[in-house]
C-alpha cells in the first residue's frame, strides 16, 4: 500500500465522529420550542456539556453527558441519538436518557410546587370596580 492510499482512507478509529450542533439537537429533542430559544439558553449558561458551559455551535456526540436547565426544572441526561430534525415526542425522547436521580429530583420539586399552591383558590368572577381599586392600591405600596 502506498502512502497516498493510506492517507485517502483514514482509520475508522481516528475518523471524526458525526455530530449535530447543540442548539439544533436541543430543539430536535424538544427541550425548547424554537432553535433561537435553545441558542439563548446556551448563551445564558443554562446548558452544560461534560460539566462545562457550551457554545451554540458545539457539536453533540452520542454518549455526551449534559445538564439542561429549563424554567424551574433541571435535566441531567446522556445523549443516546442524534437528529437535526424535529419529530414526534416519542422519537425525541429516544434521543436522550435522563438519569434516575434527575427524574426523582424533578418529581419531588414538582410535588413541592404543587403543595405550595394548593392553598390558593382562583376567584370565581372578575374583580369589581372596588376590588380593582384595592388591587391597584396594593400595587402602589410595593412601588414605595
Amino acid at each position: 500500500m502506498t502512502q497516498t492510499q493510506h492517507l485517502s482512507h483514514p482509520h475508522p478509529a481516528t475518523a471524526p465522529q458525526p455530530g449535530v450542533r447543540i442548539d439544533v439537537w436541543l430543539w430536535a429533542a424538544r427541550f425548547f420550542k424554537t432553535r433561537s430559544l435553545a441558542k439563548h439558553a446556551i448563551e445564558t449558561g443554562k446548558v452544560e456539556v461534560g460539566g462545562q458551559r457550551a457554545k451554540a455551535s458545539r457539536a453533540v456526540h452520542v454518549g455526551d453527558a449534559m445538564t439542561v436547565a429549563r424554567g424551574e426544572e433541571r435535566f441531567e441526561l446522556v445523549v443516546r441519538g442524534l437528529s437535526d430534525t424535529r419529530g414526534p415526542a416519542p422519537v425525541a425522547q429516544a434521543l436522550y436518557e435522563e438519569s434516575v436521580e434527575s427524574k426523582e429530583r424533578r418529581a419531588a420539586e414538582r410535588a413541592t410546587r404543587a403543595a405550595e399552591r394548593a392553598g390558593y383558590k382562583a376567584p370565581e368572577t372578575k374583580p369589581d370596580k372596588r376590588a380593582r381599586r384595592l388591587i391597584r392600591a396594593l400595587g402602589d405600596i410595593d412601588a414605595l
